[in-house]
């Protein structure tokens, strides 16, 4: 059943991602009405999410933001069917890095780097990233049901380098890596919400909740520098990504600080733009 779905779904991919531009974001205009309008997918958890992050707000302001992030979620699921077929060069000139030195600098260090950042604006294109770094580039996913639709993934990400690895898989990969010298640069998605008994709640949008830290134990038990990448949407299909390091020397820094300032930074683009956040995913399910 699988093999079948994929076979059935595959082609009609591929014919989206070689749409030009114009008419995907028209497609993408089309699939909004159906999904906000028609569907009113996670329509409930979206404005429970947007009232308790953004209290401040009038109800007039928060649907305003509600319908701008559907329209951008549509364009970040068509734009991720697009990767199957772009161009270097137009990537390049879609995602572009505002401060790649910044980065380059840390390689420089003979360490590897622990890359936190956060289900905002454009975090499938960032993968375009590897294609300008020394290091290898690994990207810490969920696995897909669908095996197939899971080669297809992987198959996409490492059009740009990019090699992914499971949850489970994350710590034998440094481990191995660390033991054999072997440098990387390890992408962690660190702003979605873990189970109750994290070890670490702090407060983020105004909320006390569970937050994950693996990417911060992990970056101090392999002595790994940390950066932030933080990318901003500049208009429809463009994107800039700036880092900012946030410790080159983790094991000195005392636990969870390092974790606390990559959900400031978060913070802070939300509020720049909230309509770029991922609003869908249940971040305060579990909240003080």
């Amino acid at each position: 059943m699988q093999l079948l779905v994929y076979l059935i779904v595959y082609p009609i991919l591929w014919l989206i991602s070689i749409l030009p531009f114009r008419l995907l974001y028209l497609f993408s205009d089309c699939i909004n009405f159906l999904v906000y309008h028609i569907i009113g997918y996670r329509k409930k958890v979206v404005r429970a999410n947007l009232a308790l992050a953004l209290p401040h707000l009038s109800d007039t302001e928060r649907l305003a933001i509600e319908k701008k992030f559907y329209s951008h979620m549509c364009d970040m699921f068509l734009e991720m069917i697009k990767t199957m077929t772009i161009s270097e060069s137009e990537i390049f000139k879609r995602y572009k890095l505002t401060n790649l030195e910044v980065l380059n600098s840390l390689e420089e260090k003979d360490k590897s780097v622990a890359l936190m950042c956060a289900h905002y604006a454009s975090y499938e294109w960032a993968v375009s990233l590897n294609l300008h770094t020394k290091f290898i580039g690994y990207g810490i996913y969920k696995r897909l049901a669908n095996r197939y639709f899971d080669q297809l993934v992987r198959k996409i990400r490492s059009r740009f380098k990019a090699v992914l690895i499971t949850t489970k898989e994350t710590i034998p990969t440094i481990e191995e890596n660390f033991r054999a010298k072997k440098l990387g640069t390890y992408g962690f998605a660190s702003d979605q919400s873990p189970k109750p008994n994290a070890p670490h709640w702090t407060t983020f949008m105004g909320i006390e909740v569970p937050v994950h830290t693996g990417a911060e134990m992990l970056a101090k038990r392999f002595d790994m520098n940390v950066i932030f990448m933080k990318t901003k949407k500049i208009k429809r299909g463009y994107y800039e990504g700036t880092f900012e390091i946030l410790s080159e020397n983790a094991s000195a820094v005392p636990n969870y600080e390092i974790t606390d300032k990559f959900l400031q930074l978060v913070e802070e683009q939300i509020h720049e733009a909230p309509e770029y956040y991922l609003w869908t995913h249940k971040r305060w399910k579990h909240r003080r």
